[in-house]
């Protein structure tokens, strides 16, 4: 009985992940895509890499001592299914036999440590074996020997490494330098460029924007060269990426007078970590300094003094802050050539108008990472404010058996920054509201908008219905097709749940005149008629203007701050009211897509057959949509 209960619990998503639903999932395709279109730009490829990899890995890279790898990182052993230790002594001499062969066989890990495991197994079961046939015998002397024995050849078995030891990948920086290793890239022309974008998985506490699944946008470039330009260029194209995303400054000025603080833009923050020859000088007098005021810091603090006084930097209790501001500071022991490179990284920074600020306790603790460490924090997010982090690492690829190598790379937080467009977007209707700008409803509908419905009448008209839904999909529209027992009125009500602008009702009696019943949903013009026939053979060009218009219609929501900016009922028409209201569009662009929109309504309502008028209007709605996909979104 009780396990019956059990299996009628409800089962929920693990603490510390979450399901991303639409329409929010929306908006990550198009932070995700647009990442791809920014990214291309550069000269740079995507590289898709395994959820897991070996442990050794990261502890290389990220460090073994590190929080991520001792506590954080999800590991497992990935051991042969049929290796399970046994529940009775009889079957150990089988699975000690199995283990030797597969170690001979390299299907588990053949280290010493092993080796020396199954020697001891051995011994320790023969010996058993041994006790058994004695205590068979009739030796009652030797009984409570055996259970100890026992015991020591479970615990045994129980610390075989059955195979590698594996995990979730906690970031993906090493997974991109393994691969650039194992895949001999090096040996290309020129820089390798690489992005990624994926999950990863740490064991973190959850909390606003943190998750222990979570997902990163990021990219590295890996060659022979460490020129400040380089650095210059990877920062260049991640602030064009925010602007392009619309993480960027703007008039959100709060209307309620403080309630609501204005958000600005992304900050870049910049420092230099030196070298191998200037910062373990500087780390010894960093230790210095910190042991003279080591009774004044916390217990991480005190730890981090001995095993890397960098990190005491990063801390952020309040009653610390005043005595790391009088710590002494990287940059003013800096080498000649680092002071040299991280001048030219400004100067290079300044030649591209890219705004910054010198942040003297960004670090990175380990060896490996060198001269230039940046971060980008944004607005919405509190005081776990980075949304990108990245630097110099030149010696990590060496460090994982490749060649001398250099190297720069960054890691975007995508649910932070997620969450900080929803935040800009939130504070922009606050701010319209204010000024009696009517701001579109940001409900969440789980129910995916469609751009059209199809509708049989009856059942023997509904193989014709699917045919024309086909036909819609193909060519990209979105489009809702009824089941076919539903009764009219039931699929129009559902249509227009479902936010269709357009339903096609295909009734036996247009089907004998070649032609469908088109029912406008949304009204586009005041008085105009909800109802027109449309031709078979007109179904083609009619499904082109229709693309095109839903494409127009989705890069307009998106371009002006994010997915679900306007609600689903507000139409291109709509749209374009607000766009001119605002005067957010040069004029040349705004009257080329009020013609378009024009001739679409026009053609939608049955009013207009002139092929050629609607060829025109699609080109010129395409060169529309072109130039759309240029612009950077409004302030």
């Amino acid at each position: 009985m009780q396990r019956a209960v059990t299996q009628r619990r409800q089962i929920k998503a693990i603490k510390g992940v979450r399901d991303i639903l639409p329409p929010e999932s929306a908006l990550w395709n198009r932070v995700e895509q647009t990442a791809r279109d920014v990214f291309a730009t550069y000269g740079y490829g995507e590289i898709r890499l395994p959820i897991f990899e070996e442990t050794e890995l990261f502890a290389r890279s990220v460090g073994a001592e590190t929080d991520i790898v001792s506590k954080e990182m999800y590991t497992f052993e990935d051991r042969p299914a049929e290796l399970q230790v046994p529940p009775h002594w009889e079957q150990f001499a089988a699975f000690i036999q199995q283990v030797a062969e597969a170690i001979t066989a390299g299907l588990i890990p053949t280290t010493d440590f092993n080796r020396d495991r199954i020697k001891q197994l051995r011994e320790s079961y023969d010996q058993l074996a041994d006790l058994f046939k004695r205590l068979w015998a009739g030796d009652k002397s030797i009984h409570g020997q055996i259970q100890p024995l026992f015991f020591r050849c479970v615990v045994l078995a129980h610390d075989l490494q059955l195979g590698d030891e594996v995990s979730l990948r906690p970031e993906a920086t090493a997974s991109v330098c393994r691969a650039y290793i194992e895949h001999g890239m090096h040996t290309l022309p020129g820089d390798v460029k690489l992005y990624y974008i994926g999950p990863m998985f740490r064991r973190e506490r959850p909390q606003k924007g943190r998750y222990r699944q979570f997902y990163q946008i990021g990219a590295e470039v890996l060659g022979q060269s460490d020129a400040p330009a380089i650095d210059a260029e990877v920062i260049e194209m991640l602030m064009h990426f925010f602007t392009r995303v619309g993480l960027c400054s703007g008039d959100l000025t709060s209307p309620s007078g403080g309630v609501n603080p204005p958000l600005q833009g992304p900050t870049l923050y910049i420092n230099s970590i030196g070298c191998r020859e200037c910062r373990p000088k500087y780390v010894e007098k960093l230790r210095e300094a910190l042991q003279k005021v080591k009774d004044q810091l916390g217990a991480d603090s005190q730890r981090r003094i001995e095993t890397n006084p960098l990190r005491v930097l990063d801390s952020k209790l309040p009653e610390e802050q005043a005595i790391i501001e009088k710590l002494p500071r990287i940059g003013e022991h800096l080498c000649a050539a680092c002071r040299e490179h991280v001048a030219a990284l400004q100067e290079q920074l300044k030649l591209r108008g890219i705004a910054y600020e010198i942040n003297w306790r960004l670090v990175r603790g380990l060896d490996y990472y060198m001269r230039t460490t940046f971060e980008i924090t944004a607005p919405g997010l509190g005081a776990q404010n980075a949304v990108c982090g990245g630097g110099r690492y030149d010696g990590l690829v060496e460090l994982l058996g490749g060649p001398p190598t250099k190297g720069i790379g960054f890691a975007i937080g995508t649910d932070r920054l997620v969450l900080s467009l929803q935040e800009k977007d939130k504070r922009r209707r606050i701010t319209e509201t204010s000024k009696g700008i009517e701001a579109a409803s940001g409900k969440a509908e789980v129910i995916e908008p469609v751009d059209f419905a199809v509708v049989a009448t009856s059942e023997a008209t509904w193989a014709e219905a699917n045919r024309v839904a086909v036909s819609l999909r193909k060519v990209g529209l979105r489009t809702y097709l009824a089941e076919p027992d539903t009764r009219l009125k039931k699929a129009l009500e559902l249509a227009s749940k479902r936010a269709a602008k357009v339903t096609i009702i295909v009734s036996e009696d247009e089907i004998e005149r070649s032609a469908y019943k088109l029912r406008v949903m949304q009204t586009f013009a005041e008085g105009e008629p909800k109802d027109a026939l449309l031709a078979k053979d007109r179904l083609a060009v009619f499904g082109k203007l229709s693309v095109l218009g839903a494409d127009l219609e989705r890069s307009l929501q998106t371009w002006v701050v994010g997915v679900g900016s306007f609600g689903k009922n507000v139409g291109l028409t709509g749209i374009i009211k607000y766009l001119k209201f605002r005067s957010l569009l040069p004029q040349d662009l705004l009257n080329r897509l009020e013609h378009f929109t024009m001739v679409r309504n026009l053609a939608l309502h049955g009013r207009l057959e002139d092929l050629a008028e609607i060829a025109t209007a699609i080109a010129e709605g395409s060169l529309v949509l072109a130039e759309l996909r240029t612009l950077p979104p409004p302030e």
